[in-house]
Order: C-alpha cells, then sequence, then structure tokens
C-alpha cells in the first residue's frame, strides 16, 4: 500500500434533529467512565461502491444520508453531541458532531490489499490520543474508485466499545429508514457505578502511554485453522467430582481469545528476551470484559457508557514462560480470570470497595510505569457487532481498527467471516521488529494479510 494523500473537502457540524431537552443537559460521567483512557476509540468502514465510480451527485448523496441520519440518531445518543466540561461532566449543550467529507489519491483496493494500520490513521476525523472536548467525530473518504470508507472516533471517556458498535448499528438502521429497530439508549451508568475522588490519576498509565516512547502499530491475521491448533495445543482435561468417590473426566476447551492471547504473551517474552532481561519481576496480563451480562439484573447491549472492567492474569516471569505447557495453564488461568468478574466481583470490588480498587489501580499503573512489572494489555471485540453497519448499501466489506500511541497493547478483532482472529499489536519498534523475527510467532500468523482474501462477495469491481 502506497502512501495515501487525504484532502478534506468539506466540514460541517451535525446536531441533534431534536434539541435536547433542558433537564438532560448536565450529564455525569460514572466511576468506569473516570477510569478509561483519555483516548479515541477507532473504527473504520469499508464499502465498495466501484460501479458509480466516483460519481460526484451519487457521493453527495450517501454523505447528505448519512449527515440526515446522524442527526436523528443523535437524538437519542444526545451525549455524543455535547462537549466535556471536565472529568466529571458532559454538556450536553447539542454544539454537534464534526462531519468531515475527504478525497482519498488511491483506491479502496490499494487499502485492503495491504492495509497500514498508520496510514489508516489519515481516515480519521481526530488523532486518536490528543485530549479533546469533543466527544466523537466523522470522516466519510471517498476513494478514486468510488469506494468510501467511514472513520469514526469516539471518546473512550464517555462509552465502550460496545456502545460505539450499538449506537453505529442504530444510526444506520435510522438510514435504511428503519427507525422501528432502533432500541432507545439508557443512560444509567452513573447510578450504578458512582464517580470517585480520583486525586489527579490519570488512567492512560495503565497502557503506559509516553510521550516520549515512539510506539508501531501492525496488524497480523490468525486464521481459523491457526486458532484451532492453538487451541489443541493449550486444551486442557480437569476432572470433576461425581458423587463420592466418582470421578469422570472431561474435555474443557479454552476460548479462542485465551489460546491467542496465550499465544502472544509467550511469543513477545521469546522474541524480546524477555525471559533473562525481566526474569523475576511480576507481569500482569489484562484482558477488557463486557459487565453488562454479569450485572444484577443484567442489562442489554443499549445500556450506553463504559460497561466493561479488566480482569488481571498475574505471575512471575521464569525461564519456562515460552513452554507449551506454561501457556496451557496461562491460557486456562486468563479463562478463569475472565470468567471471574460476575455479579459479586462487581458487587463487592467496584460498587462496595470502588475506593480500594481504585488505589489498587493507581499502584499497578505506577509498577508499570517504574518498570516493576511487565504489562499487556488485551482488548476484543470478538463476537461484537463489528459489521452490522449497513446504511443501506449492504454489509461494509472490511471494518478496521488504526495505529495506536500506547506501548503493550493489543487489539483481537473477528474477520468478516466470523472464524478468523485480526490482532492490532503496537510495541516499541525494536521489539516489533524481535516479535516479527521470532519464527514460531510467524508459523501462526499471516502478517498483514490482504483484507480482500479474508472476505467474499465484496462489492469491488469496475478496477478498483
Amino acid at each position: 500500500m502506497r502512501s495515501m494523500e487525504v484532502e478534506v473537502i468539506s466540514n460541517e457540524i451535525i446536531k441533534p434533529s431534536s434539541p435536547t431537552p433542558q433537564n438532560l443537559r448536565r450529564y455525569g460521567l460514572s466511576f468506569l467512565d473516570q477510569i478509561s483512557p483519555k483516548a479515541y476509540s477507532p473504527f473504520l468502514y469499508y464499502y465498495g461502491l466501484n460501479a458509480h465510480n466516483g460519481d460526484p451527485s451519487y457521493i453527495a448523496e450517501i454523505s447528505d444520508k448519512l449527515k440526515k441520519s446522524l442527526s436523528q440518531a443523535l437524538t437519542l445518543y444526545y451525549p455524543l453531541a455535547g462537549r466535556f466540561l471536565d472529568d466529571h461532566f458532559l454538556d450536553c449543550n447539542d454544539d454537534g458532531v464534526p462531519f468531515f467529507v475527504a478525497r482519498v489519491t488511491t483506491k479502496l483496493s490499494d487499502v485492503l490489499e495491504n492495509p497500514i494500520p498508520s496510514e489508516l490513521n489519515k481516515l480519521l476525523a481526530f488523532e486518536l490520543d490528543e485530549i479533546a472536548e469533543l466527544p466523537f467525530g466523522v470522516q466519510l473518504n471517498v476513494f478514486q474508485c468510488g469506494g468510501i470508507a467511514i472513520g469514526l472516533c469516539f471518546s473512550h471517556r464517555l462509552e465502550d466499545a460496545l456502545s460505539c458498535l450499538v449506537f453505529v448499528r442504530s444510526w444506520m438502521a435510522i438510514a435504511r429508514g428503519e427507525n422501528d429497530v432502533v432500541a432507545r439508549p439508557e443512560f444509567i451508568s452513573r447510578d450504578l457505578f458512582p464517580p470517585r475522588d480520583m486525586g489527579g490519576f490519570d488512567p492512560s498509565l495503565v497502557i503506559t502511554k509516553n510521550i516520549f516512547i515512539t510506539t508501531i502499530t501492525k496488524r497480523f491475521v490468525f486464521n481459523a485453522r491457526e486458532i484451532e491448533d492453538l487451541r489443541a495445543k493449550y486444551e486442557e482435561s480437569y476432572k470433576s467430582e461425581a458423587g463420592t468417590n466418582n470421578h469422570i473426566v472431561r474435555k474443557r476447551r479454552i476460548s479462542r481469545v485465551a489460546a491467542v492471547s496465550a499465544f502472544l504473551w509467550s511469543r513477545f517474552m521469546a522474541a524480546t528476551n524477555s525471559v533473562q532481561s525481566e526474569a523475576g519481576k511480576n507481569f500482569v496480563i489484562l484482558h477488557t470484559v463486557n459487565i453488562r451480562p454479569s450485572c444484577d439484573p443484567p442489562l442489554e447491549e443499549h445500556y450506553f457508557g463504559n460497561y466493561y472492567t479488566s480482569s488481571a492474569t498475574i505471575g512471575s516471569i521464569t525461564s519456562s514462560c515460552t513452554g507449551e505447557e506454561y501457556c496451557h495453564n496461562l491460557a486456562r488461568k486468563i479463562g478463569e480470570e475472565i470468567r471471574r468478574i460476575d455479579k459479586n466481583f462487581l458487587a463487592v470490588n467496584i460498587q462496595a470497595k470502588g475506593d480500594e480498587m481504585l488505589e489498587n489501580f493507581k499502584k499497578g499503573a505506577q509498577r508499570l510505569a517504574k518498570g516493576e512489572a511487565v504489562g499487556l494489555v488485551i482488548t476484543s471485540l470478538c463476537r461484537f457487532p463489528l459489521y452490522e453497519a449497513d446504511f443501506g448499501l449492504g454489509k461494509p466489506a472490511w471494518v478496521s481498527s488504526a495505529a495506536r500511541g500506547f506501548s503493550n497493547v493489543i487489539g483481537l478483532m473477528e474477520n468478516k467471516t466470523g472464524d478468523g482472529i485480526e490482532a492490532y499489536i503496537c510495541l516499541k519498534p525494536d521489539d516489533m521488529a524481535k516479535l516479527e523475527a521470532d519464527k514460531e510467532f510467524m508459523a501462526f500468523v499471516s502478517p498483514n494479510i490482504a483484507a480482500l482474501d479474508e472476505i467474499t462477495n465484496v462489492p469491488v469491481v469496475n478496477g478498483a
């Protein structure tokens, strides 16, 4: 993929189609909002529209359709059209959402054939790691061939990935004229998880953001066969008591995410020689966990806000960190820690003992920042509604993330067919080079495989 030039040709502010009532103007952030990174979450949706070959009138029609439906969607999701006042409140003042239209000097197929995360950032409305008062921004990108990419930036201070995706699904349903299928969002996160005194704590420390550290993001793809091979390697047997003296042996398969996570950690340890250089230190692998199903009572996916916490898999770095048995045990432990996030965990550790949780959070972040522990943050969007963004011309050909400015962070996303996993890995350049030189790692992944190879029936035609 050659370097793209992206030129913004128009900029408009989209406001809610109906004014937000005065009693809803002051939107309070929850504790889980407070401890979320002050950064934007990126989502890019790609559509092949080559039959129209970039016809300006047709692109204008699409742009107008997206803007009008966005305006209607913002009436329901009014916080997205507001402005952050501080770390506690957002003013739902209907100031609106920036909507950029940009022209791209390449073809959509050039992007799909060789996606480079850092180039994809050019298709987004904002810099991802800038701290801004804007909760949301949109950029409609038009390629030479007529294909388009819709780049979305959501402030993580306001909502988690599932809330972002449910909003997009609702927006696109409105664009199709199917308003009746749109569930009205619920805004009660502050009631469930009241805010705390943060004492000046910056949650971005947890994912080791440092303006003096250069990072690089690369995309690697695990196809279905490689994932199943990993699961088979790490498959566990365990005994379960049945009755008094009876013991039965049952097979328990670890999840795809646990298997891929254990593999990525072990190869990261091996490739960067951390087994020797960091021996004796603790490590922590953080997995983001959607807590809506674990709330009491369980919450539906249209409950808007940050409804996630992190499971922590903790251990010591030893010489066995790269072994198969170690990975088997690590994958099992990852699954156990994720399953531990239940209604009792939420009631005790977040709702009743939130201040204690915050203090532990701070201590852990400080240890990571000082290099006293080695951390890896893994976010998984697997089984989330990534490909339900149909605004009337079918589902997207591809959905992607972009490059991030954090080190030791991995984002996992399912491919379009749902059987493969795309890993966006963000590391320091030296660590990335070592990881790419690791033969065992490269044997299980396809480095930056073409998005076109992962999807079927993509409407990319006419020389696009």
